[in-house]
C-alpha cells in the first residue's frame, strides 16, 4: 500500500494560492504563474511517466505540491522520487502537504549534484512545473544541460507550457530546443481551466 498517499495532506489545489501569488512577486520569472496548476493539467504531467517501469522520478518546480499529490498517487514501493524547489516557502508547503516525500530546496541546475549526493545514477523520468518561456537563454540553457547530465537515451521528460508563451521569443526558442534535442516531442491536450490554459510536451530522449 503507498504509505506517502495515504500521509498526503487533503487540501485542496488552490488551498495555498495566496503564497504563490506572492512567490510570483518575488520572483515572478522564475514562478512564471499567478496560480498553482490545475487538477487536470497536473494528472497530464503526472500520467506522462511510465509507472510500471520507472524506477526514479524527479520532479522540478514542485510550487504548493498540486504535481506532487498527483504523483504520489502514483508512485510503486520500488520507484525513487524526489522534488526540487527553490522557494523555501512553496517547499514547505509542499513538505506538509506531501509528508512522505523529499522536497529538496535547491536549483534545477544542481540536479547532477543531487542525483550523485543520494547514490542514484540514472534518472527514468523528468517532470517539471518551471515556466521555460519566462527563463532567459542563459537559464535555459543550464537547466536543460543539467538534465541532460542525468537523463539517458529512452529517460523521459515532461513538462507543461502556457498557450500564451508560444508567442514569446523564449518559448519558441524551448520548442526548438526540444525538437533538437529529443528524438520524440509530442503535445497533450489542452487543459483550459488551467489558470491560463496549459498543455504538457511529453518528450523522449
Amino acid at each position: 500500500m503507498n504509505t506517502q498517499l495515504e500521509t498526503a495532506s487533503p487540501d485542496s489545489p488552490d488551498a495555498h494560492h495566496g503564497e504563490f501569488l506572492r512567490a510570483f512577486f518575488r520572483n515572478s520569472a522564475h514562478v512564471g504563474a499567478i496560480a498553482p496548476s490545475s487538477g487536470e493539467l497536473s494528472a497530464i504531467l503526472a500520467d506522462s511517466v511510465d509507472w510500471s517501469t520507472a524506477k526514479c522520478v524527479i520532479e522540478y518546480g514542485p510550487g504548493t505540491g498540486v504535481v506532487t499529490t498527483e504523483v504520489a498517487k502514483r508512485l510503486g514501493g520500488d520507484t525513487r522520487f524526489f522534488a526540487i524547489e527553490r522557494d523555501p516557502k512553496l517547499a514547505a508547503i509542499t513538505r506538509k502537504r506531501c509528508p512522505g516525500i523529499e522536497v529538496v530546496e535547491d536549483c534545477v541546475t544542481n540536479v547532477p549534484a543531487l542525483c550523485r549526493e543520494r547514490g542514484i545514477d540514472r534518472v527514468d523520468a523528468i517532470v517539471s512545473g518551471l515556466p521555460w518561456a519566462s527563463f532567459s537563454p542563459e537559464l535555459q540553457d543550464a537547466a536543460l544541460a543539467a538534465t541532460f547530465e542525468v537523463l539517458p537515451e529512452g529517460g523521459s521528460f515532461a513538462t507543461f507550457a502556457y498557450w500564451q508563451g508560444l508567442l514569446l521569443p523564449a518559448g519558441q526558442r524551448f520548442r526548438r530546443f526540444l525538437n533538437d534535442h529529443f528524438s520524440s516531442v509530442e503535445r497533450s491536450r489542452t487543459a483550459w481551466r488551467n489558470l491560463p490554459p496549459a498543455f504538457v510536451y511529453q518528450c523522449v530522449r
